[in-house]
């Protein structure tokens, strides 16, 4: 039934000189309309010099003013680097960049690949590949500039530009390792399954995520950053004591050497949400800025996430996101106006089929991307209610309030801009939700700290 519609759709939607380029152009112009509009009220926040009446007994003037003044910068930065983005973006559609760069790689493969290595997957892979250097060496400066610049100015930046080169190569070697593989069959099952192949091609995602969440923190992390075991005390039978009372699967406690890169401060657990057994990772910035009763408040905040299922929640609805990518790509799949309008008149690669459908389907992701962030919150503050229950409400408020000084968070946002950019309720929210009643000591405990941690973007 399913099938038979998308075909109806398909054929529907495949007509000769539809203007799909420019049907495009506009959503993405529309697209960085809505986000410049929504950062320049955002900035309007930023400018205010009056530190939200909630946060008034814990967080002084001078914070509140170095807080505003990284958040303006932060906003400038994104408004540069997204204009050069969408200019680059823009230019790339214009002038059929696409079609460019896959008669290179077609190229270079006729020219150095053995025959076997011919044909459109190879031909495929090298795209990616050489799209993704263009891209990489394009945000060369933007990423220096945030590293070694902007975080610099504030404190937060804690990696040598040999340590910032070595991650790039890594990562390329990564994409290399993993991309060919998964890209292969990726293109493979497509190609072989006929117009169904989007319910064989979700199950091979499913696969592909659930591997990457048990390799991820068993291969990848360790290439990156160093892991130790958490040093036996108070704080390693507090936590232990604690899974135990929650029935989490513990296996191991251990310590990262996050402050290797930056001053994030964060926590989480690993491995599969409903089976085996999992490890719990602490930042070692965490440890060395917070009492073992805040980390502790932190870590029943992160399994209030486990045994609330947010973990299973949020795996199920990326499945159901990605069968709904998958199936609505096969209308796509072979629709000759569309390769036709991006400079693709005699073949029709699948995987640039893939790629333009993806720019068709982009007004949809700020959708998503609002009511995916409406969930999280909730679950956010389902987690915060779990650990306040279990006796930690005290600990967790000034364990929120201690990092936001340190990390220089915003300390209030446009709830526009929020609903759209914020996964995690702002701090104001979180403390009204829990009943906080304030700690004047906070600021200056937060104060006594020499320099300021910047959080993860998932963090607590």
């Amino acid at each position: 039934m399913i099938q038979v519609f998308l075909q109806r759709l398909a054929r529907w939607l495949d007509r000769p000189f539809f203007p799909w380029k420019k049907l495009v152009i506009g959503f993405s112009l529309a697209e960085f309309g809505l986000e410049n509009w929504l950062l320049f009220r955002q900035y309007n926040v930023l400018q205010r010099k009056t530190i939200p009446k909630a946060l008034q007994a814990d967080i002084d003037t001078t914070t509140f003013d170095k807080s505003q003044a990284y958040g303006r910068a932060k906003a400038k930065f994104s408004f540069v680097s997204g204009l050069f983005n969408q200019a680059k973006s823009l230019a790339t559609l214009y002038f059929n960049v696409y079609p460019l760069v896959w008669a290179v790689s077609g190229s270079i493969l006729a020219r150095y690949a053995p025959v076997r290595f011919s044909g459109e997957i190879s031909q495929s892979l090298l795209f990616v590949y050489l799209f993704g250097l263009i891209d990489l060496v394009a945000g060369l400066p933007f990423s220096y500039y945030h590293s070694f610049i902007l975080e610099e100015k504030f404190g937060f930046n804690k990696m040598t530009k040999k340590l910032w080169i070595t991650d790039m190569l890594k990562g390329q070697a990564l994409t290399i390792a993993f991309g060919i593989p998964i890209g292969s069959a990726f293109l493979s099952i497509i190609k072989s399954t006929g117009q169904s192949f989007f319910y064989y091609l979700w199950v091979f995602m499913l696969v592909v995520q659930i591997s990457a969440m048990t390799i991820y923190p068993i291969l990848i992390v360790p290439m990156f950053n160093k892991l130790e075991p958490l040093k036996p005390g108070k704080l390693k039978e507090s936590v232990e004591a604690l899974a135990s009372r929650l029935q989490f699967p513990l296996s191991e406690l251990q310590v990262i050497d996050g402050s290797k890169r930056s001053a994030h401060s964060n926590a989480y657990f690993t491995g599969l949400p409903w089976i085996g057994k999992k490890k719990i990772v602490i930042y070692d910035t965490l440890l060395e800025k917070s009492s073992e009763k805040e980390v502790e408040a932190v870590l029943a905040h992160e399994l209030g996430h486990w045994k609330m299922n947010h973990t299973s929640r949020l795996l199920f609805i990326s499945q159901a996101h990605l069968f709904y990518i998958f199936a609505l790509f096969s209308v796509f799949i072979e629709n000759k106006s569309l390769y036709a309008d991006f400079g693709f008149r005699k073949e029709r690669p699948v995987f640039i089929g893939f790629l333009l459908f993806n720019e068709i389907l982009s007004p949809t992701d700020s959708i998503l991307k609002l009511l995916l962030n409406i969930w999280t919150r909730s679950m956010e503050y389902e987690a915060d209610a779990f650990a306040v229950k279990l006796g930690y409400a005290s600990e967790l408020g000034a364990s929120l309030i201690k990092l936001q000084i340190q990390n220089l968070s915003s300390m209030d946002a446009d709830w526009f801009y929020s609903s759209f950019h914020h996964s995690h309720p702002i701090l104001t929210e979180r403390l009204k939700a829990m009943g906080w009643s304030g700690d004047k000591n906070a600021s200056s405990k937060a104060a006594d700290e020499q320099k300021p941690l910047k959080a993860a973007d998932r963090e607590l």
